[in-house]
């Protein structure tokens, strides 16, 4: 009977001796196994950590809505109420004639955000009105459409008895408000003011209608993520102005991180296209008396804003396109000069 070294290795193997493959490591089959284990209990702590934050996020604006007493007067509208904060240095008494200031998209708390101009207007009736989504206002409302935004606005001043006719003013998206509100109720307006005021573009092209989708800001808030950069980090959110008391500025901090990306605003900005769209060939009645801040910052896009504004308002007999060095927010910035101008251009003739 014959052997071979081939024969001898097989013959082992059949026995049950082991063959040993250099190549092999057996330990990193169960190192790669490990790391399902490990993503799994690291997306746990995660999640864990999240939800912590959003109950904590949730337990402490409860208390602050608790502790802080809100401001101005609350009225109700069709779908809802909206705050009105009337009033500033004549305690809402003023006998002069009555301005209604209007804030841009996602202003958290406009009571406060227009104090700097509000302690300047000394002698107007100045109403700050808070649409849905806005300040104290409900934080849900209707699809917000300019008719809607429009009629609201008008609902409230009706309520209020304001005394006409009104000046109406109004910041950055707030432009497409002033010229809708302008055109269906022009008897009750004296005059227009515009704080770097939108204006819608010209085209014709058609667009599609707001469709609903999620809400990150919301989401995203809601973990108490926002509330995390304000406290690092305020002057991300805080006006860039010394116009503001501590106390102001610490409750406009408190009030956006309630407010920012709720239903209403997130709605509003959905619809930004669509409403300007319905705006497109719009102008202000010739006889209305516009004056149009523009923001100066010292761009190229001055120029390109100053002269919209003018094509805007080239129909409107009395007019004024004024540019005053600043950012977006002139009010925080140019309070004194836009009060001066607003008396100087509303002031009868003669």
């Amino acid at each position: 009977m014959g052997w071979s070294p081939t024969s001898l290795r097989t013959g082992d193997a059949a026995v049950g001796t082991p063959v040993k493959d250099r190549g092999q490591d057996p330990v990193k089959p169960r190192r790669r196994r490990r790391w399902p284990l490990r993503l799994g209990i690291a997306a746990l702590v995660v999640l864990g950590l999240v939800l912590v934050s959003t109950v904590a996020n949730l337990l402490l604006e409860q208390r602050e809505k608790a502790t802080l007493a809100p401001y101005g007067e609350r009225v109700a509208v069709a779908g809802g109420s909206l705050n009105v904060v009337r009033g500033g240095n004549d305690g809402g008494t003023a006998q002069g004639q009555p301005i209604i200031l209007l804030s841009g998209l996602g202003t958290a708390a406009p009571g406060l955000d227009f104090a700097p101009l509000i302690r300047e207007l000394k002698g107007f009736d100045v109403i700050v009105v808070e649409g849905f989504g806005y300040g104290y206002s409900d934080m849900e409302a209707s699809a917000r459409t300019n008719e809607h935004i429009s009629n609201e606005l008008h609902e409230v001043l009706a309520k209020l008895q304001v005394r006409q006719p009104y000046i109406l003013a109004g910041h950055s998206i707030a432009g497409f408000y002033l010229l809708d509100y302008a055109n269906r109720y022009r008897p009750e307006v004296s005059a227009v003011v515009g704080i770097d005021a939108t204006i819608p573009k010209p085209g014709d092209h058609p667009v599609e209608e707001a469709q609903p989708g999620i809400n990150w800001i919301r989401l995203v808030a809601a973990t108490g993520l926002v509330r995390v950069v304000a406290a690092l980090a305020p002057g991300l959110v805080d006006p860039d102005s010394a116009a503001y008391s501590d106390e102001e500025l610490q409750r406009m901090r408190t009030m956006m991180l309630w407010n920012i990306g709720n239903p209403a605003v997130a709605d509003e900005t959905a619809r930004i296209a669509n409403n300007a769209a319905a705006l497109r060939g719009v102008t202000y009645p010739d006889d209305l008396p516009v004056l149009a801040f523009v923001a100066d910052e010292k761009n190229d896009r001055t120029a390109t804003k100053t002269a919209a504004a003018e094509n805007l308002l080239k129909n409107v007999t009395r007019h004024q396109v004024l540019p005053l060095e600043g950012g977006h927010y002139l009010h925080w910035t140019q309070a004194q000069r836009m009060a001066e101008e607003i008396r100087r251009f509303v002031a009868p003739a003669g």
